[in-house]
């Protein structure tokens, strides 16, 4: 087996055959960490915005 000259791996399909599979669970893991990441950019904004009104409220 290891001696053979004559064998030659054209290509090696499984890989293709691999992708559309992969492809959909890719897309749902970045669409999950882009909802994550706004949310808490969301609810960042409103800490500061809250306290930015506490602070205006009480000199």
């Amino acid at each position: 087996m290891i001696g053979q000259e004559n064998v030659d791996i054209l290509a090696d399909h499984s890989l293709l055959l691999a992708i559309p599979a992969f492809l959909p669970a890719v897309a749902l893991v970045a669409l999950v960490l882009f909802i994550a990441l706004r949310d808490r950019r969301a609810e960042k904004r409103d800490n500061e915005d809250a306290q930015s009104d506490h602070t205006e409220e009480n000199p």
